[in-house]
């Protein structure tokens, strides 16, 4: 059976929880589990442990998904924070260990949304930690009561490995949950596509073969919300396990 490693999201000790208030938890959107889980496939989340035995169980894993989340930490790119937006560095510095083991072992990752702008930060790259007050012409990319029932079109860089996967999305869309976003591009990534307002929404990295190492800004994941109105997230998934097959 292929095991798919997924990064956890975390949540701190909060005395407000009536339940598991004192303790840390580690947690996957079910979503994922429903775009991950395949017959023959087996989605593992992976346990905040001692890196010794966490190093032993990313050994047994063939690929990793990098999930979505709370906002990176400015500090890990570089930056201080400029308003309410602190984000996870301690998630920050556990997911990028965990990126580079990944690539040090040459096994597939797939980065989906937070993953996509933490690839980018380990491959040298910075975000706009805001992107409504950043950027200048951008679309406000992000509701809480929506979720992922807004959508925006998707302009397919040609020629792209991303154009590949889709030869027939003449006016391709994807949903759209995020407000922070790629400022400089990474080291050897490249663009496959933007937003209709420029931001960069899905890439590659060039020092793997093509779709080994990707990421994209929106959630395949979720694409059942809003079905066939936008990408059909299955060719995604499949270049990535063709990697590991």
């Amino acid at each position: 059976m292929i095991k798919i490693g997924i990064t956890p999201s975390f949540m701190y000790p909060d005395s407000s929880r009536t339940v598991y208030g004192p303790k840390s938890l580690t947690y996957v959107e079910n979503d994922m589990m429903t775009y991950i889980a395949r017959k023959g496939v087996l989605p593992v989340l992976l346990p905040d442990i001692e890196k010794p035995l966490l190093a032993d169980i990313l050994n047994e894993m063939q690929g990793f998904i990098l999930q979505g989340g709370v906002d990176l930490a400015p500090e890990s790119y570089g930056e201080k924070p400029i308003g309410e937006w602190k984000g996870d560095k301690y998630r920050d510095d556990y997911e990028l260990e965990i990126i580079d083991y990944a690539i040090k072992n040459d096994k597939p990752i797939f980065g989906i949304c937070r993953g996509f702008q933490l690839m980018n930060v380990y491959f040298g790259g910075t975000l706009y930690q805001d992107t409504v007050t950043q950027k200048e012409g951008v679309n406000n990319h992000r509701s809480a009561k929506l979720y992922d029932t807004i959508k925006h079109p998707l302009v397919i860089k040609e020629p792209s490995f991303l154009a590949s996967l889709y030869p027939n999305n003449s006016n391709p869309y994807v949903n759209t949950i995020h407000h922070q976003a790629v400022k400089d591009l990474g080291k050897d990534l490249e663009v496959w596509a933007t937003s209709d307002d420029g931001l960069v929404e899905a890439f590659g990295y060039k020092g793997k073969s093509e779709g080994k190492v990707m990421a994209v800004q929106w959630h395949p994941e979720f694409s059942r919300t809003l079905g066939t109105q936008i990408l059909d997230p299955n060719p995604l998934y499949d270049i990535f396990l063709s990697h590991i097959k």
